[in-house]
C-alpha cells in the first residue's frame, strides 16, 4: 500500500511538480562488482530514491547495470538488459549493453576525418577477413565503451549523483585532440534518470556521445519488446544503405515502416520488405527528432510504453537525432544476469545523439569541437505507471 501511494504521489508530480526536497533522501552505496581480467577490481555504485527503487553504474564503459521501474501496482523490476560481472561487460560486450559510446558513436562512412584542412586516419574495427572495415563504428575499436572511467561523487542541484571522467589522449583511435569528458547519472524521488555528458578538447576534434542501454519494461529477462508500444517525435530519418550508412538524404516516415509519429507496437512492421531492415532483422535507424530550438533545452523524444505492466519510459534529450535498435543480433545461447538467456529483440535501444555519418555530411547537425568550447548534452529517461 505504501508503495502504491508513493507510485502515485509520483505519477502526479511528473507532470505538474518537482520533489527537491525528497531529493536530498538519494542515497548512494558502493558494493564490489568483481575485477577486470587484468585484476583492476570494479564498484558498483547505486543510487537509490526516496521509494526504494535504485539505479546501479560502474566506471568501466561508464555503465548503467540496473534500474529498477514501478508497474501500475507498485512492483518493482530491473528494466536494463545486462551481465552478472564486470568482465563480461568489457569482454563479451558485442551488443554494447549499457555502456557509454564514444568518442563519436554510430558509424563513420570513412577511416579518413578532415578537419582544418588537416586529414587523420582513423583505427577501425578488423572485419573478418583481418583487414581494417571502412566503416567506423562507435568510437572505434577501443572506444570509450571499453574504458574504465574514473568515478567520483558529486551533489548538484539535481541532487547527489555519480560521475565518471576519461581524459581521451591526441590521436585516441586516430581522432585529434586531449579530450576531457565526463558523464553523470542523477537518480530522482520521481522515477528520472538524468544523463550529463560534458566534454572539453586541446585540438578541434568530432564528437557524439550516447547511452547504449537496452530496455525491456516487462523486466529484463522477460522475454522480447515486439509489444511494446513506441512513439517517436520524429517525421523524417536519415536514409541508409543495408550497411547502414546515411546517404545524406533526408526522408519523410510517412508511409514508411519507420514511421512511429502515432504509437504502434515496435513488432507490427519490423519484418517488412526494406533492404535495410531485412539487412539488419530489424530497426536499426537514425531519427530527426522534432526539438526545441533553445540550445540546450530537452524536448520530448520519444515515448515507450509496456501495456502488460503499466509501465512507460520518455525520453528528452537536448540532442537532434535518436537511434533506434531492437536488439536484432543478441546472442540468445549466452547466459545473461539473472542467469537467464535473452531471445533476440529482448530489449529496445533509444539511443540519443547526433546523427551517424555527420562530419561527412555538411548538412546534418555539427558534431565538431573547438579548443575552448564545451560540449554539453543532457538526455532524461523519466518512467511512470499508468492506473487500470
Amino acid at each position: 500500500m505504501i508503495m502504491r501511494l508513493l507510485v502515485g504521489v509520483f505519477l502526479v508530480c511528473t507532470l505538474i511538480c518537482t520533489v527537491p526536497s525528497l531529493q536530498a533522501q538519494t542515497s548512494i552505496s558502493e558494493t564490489p562488482f568483481g575485477t577486470l581480467a587484468d585484476g583492476s577490481p570494479i564498484t558498483r555504485y547505486t543510487l537509490t530514491n526516496a521509494a526504494g527503487a535504485s539505479a546501479s553504474f560502474m566506471a568501466q564503459g561508464a555503465a548503467i547495470l540496473s534500474l529498477q521501474a514501478p508497474d501500475r501496482d507498485g512492483e518493482l523490476a530491473d528494466v536494463v538488459l545486462g551481465f552478472d560481472s564486470a568482465e563480461e561487460y568489457k569482454s563479451a560486450n558485442f551488443a554494447y549493453f549499457g555502456l557509454t559510446v564514444g568518442r563519436y558513436a554510430s558509424r563513420l562512412s570513412s577511416r579518413q576525418l578532415t578537419l582544418d584542412g588537416q586529414t587523420y586516419m582513423l583505427d577501425s574495427q578488423v572485419g573478418r577477413d583481418g583487414t581494417p572495415n571502412p566503416i567506423i563504428l562507435h568510437g572505434g575499436p577501443d572506444g570509450f565503451s571499453n574504458r574504465l572511467w574514473t568515478p567520483s561523487r558529486v551533489t548538484t542541484e539535481d541532487g547527489p549523483g555519480i560521475r565518471f571522467t576519461l581524459v581521451s589522449p591526441d590521436g585516441d583511435q586516430g581522432f585529434p585532440g586531449e579530450m576531457t569528458v565526463s558523464v553523470t547519472y542523477h537518480w530522482t524521488d520521481d522515477y528520472r534518470l538524468l544523463v550529463d555528458y560534458a566534454a572539453t578538447t586541446t585540438k578541434p576534434t568530432v564528437v557524439n556521445l550516447t547511452q547504449h542501454s537496452y530496455f525491456n519494461l516487462a523486466g529484463a529477462g522477460n522475454g522480447d519488446i515486439m509489444n511494446h508500444l513506441l512513439t517517436i517525435n520524429a517525421d523524417f530519418y536519415t536514409f541508409a544503405r543495408p550497411d547502414n550508412i546515411p546517404t545524406g538524404e533526408i526522408v519523410s516516415v510517412a508511409g514508411t515502416p519507420f514511421d512511429f509519429t502515432t504509437a504502434k507496437t515496435i513488432g507490427r512492421d519490423i519484418d517488412a520488405d526494406d533492404p535495410q531492415m531485412l539487412a539488419n532483422r530489424g530497426y536499426n535507424q537514425n531519427y530527426v527528432l522534432r526539438r526545441s530550438t533553445i540550445a540546450g533545452q530537452t524536448a520530448e523524444a520519444a515515448i515507450l510504453h509496456h501495456p502488460d505492466s503499466g509501465r512507460t519510459m520518455t525520453v528528452f534529450t537536448s540532442e537532434p537525432g535518436l537511434f533506434l535498435y531492437t536488439g536484432n543480433f543478441i546472442d540468445t545461447r549466452r547466459t545473461m544476469k539473472g542467469g537467464v538467456t535473452y531471445p533476440l529483440r529482448a530489449g529496445v535501444a533509444l539511443e540519443t545523439g547526433h546523427f551517424p555519418d555527420s562530419p561527412n555530411q555538411p548538412h546534418f547537425p555539427r558534431t565538431t569541437l573547438m579548443p575552448g568550447e564545451t560540449y554539453s548534452s543532457r538526455t532524461v529517461f523519466a518512467f511512470s505507471a499508468d492506473q487500470e
